[in-house]
């Protein structure tokens, strides 16, 4: 397969490409800046250099064209203020589903958080990124051209991966490894009967492989 990743320097980004590559996908990640190239090269991925923010429709399309599956795991950053919220988290991911649809990728997995809302109340930065990743979310949701599977990890961490999650419309809090959230990605893209679900993840005592096949087409 060839997956096209926003976000492609991303923590999660970074697992999901380095995994891709050396079962043999080709792995694309988007990125900003030109000088995290040789990080993408250096997992075995395609940099391709696109800023989502300004980008066009149909860059970033061209981008998407001939991929088998887009990943939306772009995000502004704890560090970035609310303006950039809704310029990236939703945004972004807005402009990269409707370059997928054009491109003809149906596809389509969203990286998400839990807690996504778009009527969450607050004017804190959380709450407001809690807010464009709830509308970004709904968008996606909407559209009838894209295969999409909305996944909302838990609390990040970087522990080493167990492989033992809890997938669930709905977990609860808990904390769960950036390793397993990628692999957790691995294999939704390799399930399509996902398509249609928005789930949770956290860390639990379920076998990756499992917990996606139990909750495949449910």
């Amino acid at each position: 397969m060839r997956i096209v990743i926003a976000g492609g320097h991303g923590q999660i980004a970074l697992r999901l490409e380095r995994l891709l590559a050396a079962r043999g996908d080709e792995a694309a990640g988007i990125i900003r800046n030109p000088g995290q190239s040789d990080d993408l090269r250096a997992v075995g991925a395609e940099p391709v250099v696109l800023d989502l923010e300004s980008a066009t429709v149909d860059e970033v399309a061209e981008a998407l064209r001939g991929a088998d599956a887009a990943v939306f795991a772009a995000g502004a950053g704890p560090d970035s203020g609310t303006a950039r919220k809704d310029t990236v988290d939703r945004g972004a991911a807005v402009l990269f589903a409707d370059a997928a649809e054009r491109a003809g990728v149906r596809r389509y997995v969203v990286v998400s958080s839990m807690g996504a809302d778009p009527d969450h109340a607050g004017d804190e930065v959380f709450d407001v990124y809690l807010r464009a990743k709830g509308e970004a979310d709904a968008d996606v949701r909407s559209r009838a051209a894209l295969d999409w599977t909305i996944l909302r990890p838990g609390m990040l961490t970087n522990d080493a991966g167990t492989g033992q999650v809890l997938l669930a419309a709905s977990t609860g809090r808990g904390p769960v490894p950036r390793d397993d959230v990628a692999a957790a990605l691995v294999e939704l893209l390799d399930t399509p009967a996902t398509a249609g679900l928005t789930l949770e993840l956290i860390s639990g005592n379920v076998p990756l492989t499992v917990a996606v096949k139990d909750i495949a087409g449910n």
